[in-house]
């Protein structure tokens, strides 16, 4: 790095070919771009509160013209420009060739090489190695706000003079690739007004640690209150280009700043690749394979992430919008820098409240799975491609089925109607571009090229929570876009019902007032799938088949208890987080012994019973040492989800809870395992689905905070009718009168009491007369499924409008 510049000029004036970071805001945004005015905006702004940016400097847009006048090539751009076939873009390869030549063959101007020179010395002089990332970043003048991501080239680990001035080159030169020229001109920008900054930064030596991206918002519906950090071990390109599923990590905004446990959920990624430096073959970096030691390990600790999170919440309240981050860990110093941060383009400008439905009318064979990217479902013709030089093949409206996406890719994925990779996270590549272009797309399905075959017709659905589906054939579907705020909330409150974490942050833009039943049986048999007690005594399972079985699920803990503790804290969370700071009821677990014995290694610890559905299930369980220590287990995860990452908006319901001295007992047994009722807000309901809830509900209310209705139980119950039983399926009727004078008491009882009283099923939603009953009665809240919800919440406006004019009718009498 030797050069003939003497120190009286290192300490000059930067020319105006030149900006240094610290002297970068978002003011100079027309001059060095969105990517190099925002890294300098966070090095000269944010620095002071902790965040770390590394160093560098900026060519303007200004040593780009110089560039083009000094080579003599700006007309001759222009020329070849003025050539291209934009009908059809027949010789958009040939242009973008002839063009890229152009400036590649160029010298750069004897000015702009000395002081490009001079400030990699002084960015440079306390480091032996020198090695920088050289980044593009276009700017219009006349269109500053356009956003030019992903069409031009960054480079990384470049050492030593020549090889900058080289890079800085093919910077420029990248403004003219095709997907560049091509991207110019869809969104109608004259390619002779666009100038190309090149930033010069610091190494992180990510490579010999690790990278990835954050979102200030839930990327797939714009769900403002988490942050998602995705990463993985060596260099960030591969989460871009989507070549491997990285770790994910979801961080509550809320509790962040107030300092809890923040981390709602984790997700390990299979990290199958890690992209470090080299130096063999001309090549500045490589992909090898990534050991399975750190494959089966988290990239950052809790700390770590807290560290991210926070930062990221700092850059989104100083951009008061929703924000796009890159972060890497230095593997040499340990430290966490953010390399990266543009505002959210895609979900930001999304209005949540207006949903478009869509719903699988059925369901045929499934081809594949993966990440669901949209929520949207749609079917054509498969093309399977391996590169983007196959695009001829893809026709509008066809499937694009492919291993990986890259920014090459672009001008092709417009014409899909839908996208399918086998690589891939939330964050790559493929999922930018599909939330973009508002098309479907499933990543990261593994084998979907293998099990699709070309020009198959197949339908694509991202309708069914965060997995997504490819299936065999043309489905059917449904569509419709519902304006959730044209929907008046009545005063009895609508909730929800609710046990998958998947569809939770979607599910909390709906009219609402919560959750009023969240099941955990859907936790434990879909997530954790392996009965409690079998992780309790597992060292004493004597069937080696189901010991490997569940060894070869829950591996990576070598404590067998904090695999469902964890699992089962981090779906509550989820749930709610999402709903916050609003209740979130969840019924501790009501399998039945038939259902708890189809669990992993549930048969050595359930009895078999004639009938399990009035056998040993709910609260007799709880505080029977057949069950008491997986009951823990229960009690453990909410204690996390309650005290440790601070949503205290969860309360918890005991089901079928037959006598007081049994809700006594259960009730003491949740003190004794850290879950005391009234402390730091604990509320405990119980279900009201046996007679004798009903019979002795103000004894109840001395032990239970409030109730929720259980009505096919108290049905079941009132009428001595098995449900399960077909033959007499008939008989089974919420509306008879019996049942309904059940509920009347309960709910009666229950407001005598002060305590609150709700709730949970179809009926109300189905059956108009039926939601009139319980607002008649005075119930404080019903809750529904998600589909149900609209027009349960229709029925109960009619109901209390009804219920308005009768008396209003009776005041006129009076008087």
């Amino acid at each position: 790095m030797k050069s003939n510049t003497n120190e009286k000029q290192r300490s000059g004036k930067v020319s105006e070919q030149i900006k240094r970071f610290r002297d970068i805001t978002l003011s100079d945004l027309a001059i060095v771009g969105g990517k190099n005015s925002s890294l300098g905006e966070m090095f000269s702004r944010l620095s002071s509160k902790g965040i770390r940016v590394p160093d560098g400097f900026a060519t303007t847009s200004y040593a780009y013209w110089n560039f083009l006048e000094k080579n003599n090539i700006k007309e001759k751009l222009s020329e070849l420009m003025n050539g291209l076939d934009k009908r059809n873009f027949s010789n958009l390869k040939e242009t973008g060739a002839k063009a890229r030549q152009l400036i590649l063959d160029g010298r750069m101007p004897d000015d702009l090489f000395t002081s490009i020179i001079l400030e990699y010395e002084t960015l440079c002089k306390n480091d032996l190695s020198g090695e920088v990332a050289v980044r593009s970043s276009a700017t219009a003048e006349d269109l500053p706000t356009a956003s030019f991501a992903g069409q031009h080239e960054s480079f990384l680990n470049i050492k030593g003079n020549k090889s900058l001035i080289k890079t800085i080159q093919k910077c420029f030169a990248s403004l003219f690739t095709d997907r560049a020229i091509k991207y110019r001109e869809d969104n109608g920008f004259g390619h002779m007004n666009v100038a190309l900054s090149v930033g010069v930064q610091k190494m992180v030596r990510s490579d010999k640690s690790c990278s990835g991206v954050g979102f200030t918002l839930e990327p797939e519906t714009g769900f403002r209150n988490i942050i998602l950090i995705t990463g993985v071990w060596g260099l960030g390109e591969n989460i871009v280009q989507g070549a491997v599923t990285p770790d994910e990590f979801w961080v509550f905004k809320p509790t962040l700043k107030s300092g809890k446990n923040a981390i709602v959920s984790k997700k390990l990624g299979a990290k199958a690749k890690t992209m470090i430096y080299s130096s063999e073959n001309g090549q500045t970096i490589v992909n090898v394979e990534t050991p399975l030691e750190k494959r089966e390990r988290f990239v950052l600790s809790d700390d770590e992430v807290t560290v991210l999170a926070k930062w990221a919440l700092i850059i989104e309240e100083h951009y008061g919008k929703p924000m796009d981050i890159e972060w890497a860990k230095d593997g040499i110093s340990g430290e966490l820098f953010i390399v990266q941060a543009r505002p959210e383009t895609v979900q930001s400008r999304k209005d949540p409240f207006v949903l478009k439905e869509y719903k699988l009318a059925g369901k045929g064979t499934v081809l594949a799975t993966g990440l669901a990217v949209g929520n949207k479902i749609a079917s054509g013709k498969a093309r399977i491609l391996q590169s983007p030089t196959e695009s001829d093949k893809l026709l509008p409206g066809e499937i694009l089925v492919t291993e990986i996406t890259s920014p090459d890719w672009d001008p092709i994925l417009k014409k899909a109607a839908a996208i399918i990779t086998s690589k891939g996270g939330r964050t790559s590549h493929a999922s930018i571009v599909a939330r973009e272009l508002g098309v479907v797309a499933v990543v990261g399905t593994g084998d979907a090229i293998s099990k699709i075959k070309d020009g198959q017709t197949i339908t694509v659905s991202c309708a069914e929570g965060k997995a997504g589906y490819v299936y065999d054939g043309l489905q059917k579907w449904t569509e419709n876009e519902i304006d959730f705020r044209n929907i008046p909330m009545p005063k009895t409150d609508p909730m929800l019902i609710l046990g998958d974490p998947d569809k939770a942050f979607q599910l909390s833009f709906y009219p609402n007032k919560g959750v009023g039943l969240m099941r955990l049986e859907f936790i434990i048999s879909n997530a954790i799938r392996i009965h409690p007690m079998a992780l309790v005594k597992f060292n004493e399972l004597k069937d080696e088949k189901v010991k490997n079985e569940i060894e070869n699920i829950t591996h990576h803990y070598p404590d067998k208890e904090k695999y469902f503790t964890d699992k089962l804290a981090q779906a509550v969370a989820t749930i709610a987080c999402a709903f916050y700071p609003k209740d979130v009821i969840v019924r501790m677990s009501d399998f039945k012994t038939n259902e708890y014995a189809n669990l992993i290694g549930g048969q050595d610890f359930e009895p078999k019973e004639e009938n399990p559905m009035i056998g040993f299930r709910g609260a007799s369980r709880y505080y029977n040492e057949r069950y008491k220590e997986g009951f823990r287990l229960e009690c453990e995860a909410m204690k996390i989800v309650r005290n440790e990452m601070g949503l205290t908006n969860v309360k918890l319901m005991i089901p079928f809870c037959r006598t007081l001295s049994e809700g006594k007992s259960v009730v003491e047994i949740m003190a004794n395992y850290g879950l005391k009722r009234g402390e730091n807000g604990l509320e405990i309901y119980v279900m009201a689905e046996i007679p004798s809830n009903v019979i002795l509900a103000e004894e109840f209310a001395k032990i239970f905070d409030g109730f929720s209705i259980g009505s096919n139980d108290l049905t079941q119950l009132t009428f001595g009718i098995d449900r399960d039983s077909s033959i007499i399926s008939d008989l089974f009727d919420e509306q008879n009168e019996a049942s309904k004078r059940m509920i009347a008491m309960v709910i009666q009882k229950a407001r005598a009491c002060s305590r609150k009283i709700g709730l949970c099923g179809q009926a109300p939603s189905d059956h108009p007369e039926f939601a009139e009953f319980l607002v008649a009665q005075g119930i404080n809240s019903i809750s529904f499924t998600a589909d149900a919800l609209v027009s349960g919440i229709e029925n109960i406006n009619k109901a209390e409008e009804k219920f308005k004019k009768s008396s209003e009718g009776s005041k006129l009498i009076a008087v």
